[in-house]
């Protein structure tokens, strides 16, 4: 048995420092934590110092038993889980769960895993970090005390099931005050002018804008009018140098940001990524908010600069971190930046790509570049045209990498943009004009927030940490709060005035404007639920209130503050508010007047029902004749429909005549517009309006899905039929489901190909059961990390077995009986078969404060 048990947080991690490690240590992993809060309402006592009580999930116990074993016949424990608050917490969580003594437990913490690395933290323990700990449980308290309070509060005032959280509930506050202000946006209208001239040299056009917009379309006019015969020359000329300097090293949301925008990566998978890149020692620890290098780090990137590009191309940088970052952590870099790629799939190629080349850039040279700017009088006007030129003079770091910007506001009217260079030009040289445009455009709204720019606000208002980023943004979208989509744009007729032959011509042109591509909007439930927190919880949903809580978070972490007074400073106030609010506030449902039904006179309302969004006819207290009820489409919303949308509502669903003695009826329903054919329901394609779907559309629908359910092949006497589903195209065989790959022609599939997928499918499957009693739910299975046990929905750790004390072998596993099985299953879930509802312990009642 090794003297030494190292604990780590995953296999993988695990599986990479072991190998660094001589004979003497073991490592294992916790697989994340090892315990939670109960899911009870006594999980925090409030009256005591909000002291904790905790369990270990079913699916943790055999992990907690095979670790508390290594402990107990272990010399030395060694706590290796990750360095900011939430690893201090897992490595607290362990040494309270496994029984640990403290002469014989040692953490340790590393940024990077790397053999000097995990050396280095070797020779140099500490204690747990109670401070860390402490303000990882301050918020883990404050997160579920206001989780649990608001919760019941929202079942009961605006719909059930609604859930709401401390930093969840300001994403959401964000994303809803950003879709107002873009509703309340007026688009004014302006004419911009561009000219294009020439030295006389035909090669020799550059661009040149007015600086002025006229509002009218007749000033514009007058201007191009006045253009006609006039003289053109080089009023001024200044040319000057400039240069551009690189960005800081990642921090997890700038890294977060710039994944979004150069790779299109969410900010969920950016960190799935990095997490595998930092687990196999490629890249530092990827929750951080220090823009920081160590030594070692600056001497390796200068080392490969050199190197790679020359010594002018080097210039050490020292990058300063913003006040509340939170331990003395580094900025996201590669372990070695003599790697200039790695292997690994895609994802990971890119990441790493965009991770070396953003570290190696910070300690590069400045770009530099030449900047002239030319200003052109008009011999019959005062205005003057201005062109601008730049030429890079030196790449510096540009030759590595160039940050990319959001468009959180675009201020550019047109799509053109300045001249990379300007023709050698003098002062009083005369020019001819070749063009003159005057394009009539539009003011635009602000930008709705991406998953990155929402990463940047909440970063920005002090909201949030490196860790809790992206389990925000997930978590508002899995809620219902927000959606990420691609929306389609309207079309918009905008003027344009062009100067041709000493005529100006005037025309009009159509433009698609608003169009999104995975931009997040409020749901109608998110905008109603952001209401009611907002009038009844100002403090909740105050961003100054949560960033302030924030920095005492950090306060704690330095032991600065005692996170029980703080927790019991917000929580006294909050549970009175809580309180007050069941009491006295009225339900809340985002209800609107839209105005009166012509055919009834009854007044016609829209709001957010029990089952979602819808409009109403009637009143709900009328007794002599119920509300009549219509669902809203996908693409409606209870804040912007209008009184004329909500009354072609009432007109699904729509009958309309039989075919094929089946009937068919066009309707909207939970999962969008429809046609319903006899007892079967045809989604409509996307966008398609349902009150315009005729009876040769209907039909026509109804027999494409009729063609695309046909049989294409038949596979051992069972029929195949093919698909196309929000994973891409499938062939169905029995209750197969199997992706058809890139490198088949899907709409040509032939019957070798059929069988050639079902039959590398069917072998897949049989490789991945060992044993499978379908029945009972359970089954014997190979995973990444090893065989395992799937019962129901559950996955279970295979122990050892008792029979040897040993790793199950294949031999073994594959002769186990059902009944072997079941009794392993009840080791970490004693009451799996227990009867439902009977012979289990009941728990002593909670009497619940007042």
């Amino acid at each position: 048995m090794a003297k030494n048990l190292l604990i780590v947080e995953s296999p993988a991690k695990a599986k990479t420092i072991e190998g660094y490690l001589g004979k003497d240590f073991l490592v294992k992993s916790s697989y994340g934590h090892i315990r939670d809060l109960v899911k009870t309402d006594d999980a925090i006592d409030t009256a005591h110092d909000f002291v904790q009580k905790y369990e270990v999930p079913a699916d943790k116990r055999a992990v907690v038993n095979e670790l508390k074993k290594l402990a107990k016949d272990a010399e030395t424990v060694w706590l290796a889980s990750d360095e900011d608050r939430e690893g201090e917490a897992i490595s607290w969580h362990l040494f309270e769960t496994l029984g640990l003594k403290d002469d014989k437990t040692k953490r340790i913490v590393f940024h990077e895993i790397t053999k000097p690395a995990i050396l280095k933290a070797i020779e140099n323990p500490r204690k747990i970090d109670y401070n860390l700990v402490n303000a990882q449980q301050a918020r883990r308290v404050l997160d579920r005390l206001v989780g649990f309070e608001l919760s019941p509060v929202l079942w009961k005032k605006v719909k059930p099931s609604l859930s709401a959280g401390r930093v969840q509930s300001v994403a959401v506050r964000l994303i809803v005050d950003r879709e107002r202000e873009i509703t309340k946006h007026k688009p004014t209208a302006a004419f911009k002018v561009a000219a294009i001239f020439s030295t006389g040299n035909a090669k020799e056009l550059f661009r040149a804008e007015l600086p002025e917009r006229f509002d009218k379309e007749a000033d514009a006019q007058a201007f191009l009018q006045a253009c006609i015969n006039a003289n053109f020359n080089i009023k001024s000329l200044d040319t000057r140098p400039t240069k551009r300097s690189p960005a800081a090293p990642f921090t997890t949301s700038t890294l977060q940001q710039e994944a979004s925008r150069k790779l299109g990566f969410s900010v969920s998978r950016t960190m799935t990524v990095a997490q595998k890149l930092y687990e196999s020692g490629k890249i530092t620890y990827m929750r951080t908010d220090s823009v920081n290098l160590s030594d070692t780090a600056l001497n390796a990137a200068s080392a490969e600069i050199h190197s790679a590009y020359g010594d002018k191309y080097h210039q050490l940088r020292k990058f300063k971190s913003k006040g509340n970052a939170q331990e003395a952590h580094e900025a996201i870099r590669p372990t070695y930046f003599n790697q200039h790629s790695i292997s690994g799939d895609s994802s990971e190629q890119r990441l790493y790509d965009l991770i070396w080349k953003r570290a190696i850039a910070s300690q590069m040279s400045e770009a530099q570049f030449e900047k002239t700017t030319a200003r052109i009088s008009i011999s019959s006007r005062s205005e003057e045209f201005v062109a601008n030129g730049e030429v890079m003079k030196f790449d510096g770091f540009l030759k590595v990498y160039m940050e990319s910007v959001d468009d959180d506001q675009e201020v550019n009217m047109d799509d053109e943009s300045d001249n990379s260079i300007l023709p050698p030009l003098t002062k009083g040289q005369q020019l001819s004009l070749k063009e003159l445009k005057a394009t009539e455009r539009y003011t635009r709204p602000p930008a709705r927030h991406t998953e990155a720019s929402l990463v940047k606000k909440l970063e920005e208002l002090g909201i949030g940490r490196p860790s809790t980023y992206a389990p925000t943004i997930s978590t508002i979208q899995n809620r219902g709060y927000v959606v990420k989509e691609d929306r389609d744009g309207k079309p918009r007729d905008f003027r344009v005035l062009s100067l041709k032959n000493s005529n100006v011509i005037a025309e009009t042109k159509t433009e698609n404007t608003g169009a999104e591509k995975a931009k997040l909007f409020p749901t109608d439930i998110g905008g109603v639920v952001n209401d009611f927190l907002v009038e009844h919880f100002k403090g909740i949903v105050d961003f100054n209130f949560t960033a302030t809580v924030e920095k005492q978070f950090d306060e704690i972490a330095q032991g600065l503050q005692d996170w029980t007074k703080m927790i019991r400073s917000f929580y006294n106030p909050f549970h009175e508010e809580v309180q007050n609010t069941i009491q006295n506030a009225d339900r809340a449902s985002g209800e609107r007047l839209l105005g009166t039904d012509p055919a009834t006179g009854k007044n016609v309302y829209t709001k957010v029902g029990k089952f979602g969004p819808l409009v109403q006819i009637g009143e709900a207290a009328d007794d002599q004749e119920k509300p009549r009820y219509a669902s809203l489409m996908k693409s409606q919303s209870v804040s912007s429909i209008t009184l004329e949308e909500a009354l072609e509502l009432f007109k699904l669903p729509m009958k309309l005549a039989d075919y094929q003695d089946k009937e068919v009826v066009i309707g909207v329903g939970r999962f969008g517009p429809y046609v319903k054919w006899g007892e079967a329901f045809i989604s409509l394609p996307k966008n398609e309006d349902p009150l315009s779907v005729t009876q040769e559309r209907a039909i026509e629908i109804i027999n494409q899905k009729i063609e695309v359910d046909a049989p294409v092949a038949e596979f051992q006497g069972h029929p195949v039929t093919k698909g196309k589903g929000r994973f891409g195209p499938f062939i169905k065989w029995k209750d197969l489901f199997i992706n058809v790959p890139v490198r088949y022609n899907f709409d040509t599939l032939n019957e070798a190909e059929i069988n050639e997928l079902i039959e590398k499918k069917l072998e897949k499957e049989a490789g991945r059961y060992i044993q499978n009693w379908e029945d009972e739910k359970i089954a014997l299975e190979n995973g990444r990390w090893g065989p395992f046990i799937r019962f129901g929905k559950n996955m279970l750790k295979l122990g050892k077995n008792p029979a040897t004390n040993q790793k199950f072998t294949p031999e073994e596993l594959a002769v186990l009986s059902l009944d072997d099985v079941k009794k392993l299953i009840t080791e970490q879930m004693p009451d799996a078969f227990e009867p439902k509802g009977k012979n289990k312990t009941k728990k002593p009642a909670v009497k619940k404060k007042k």
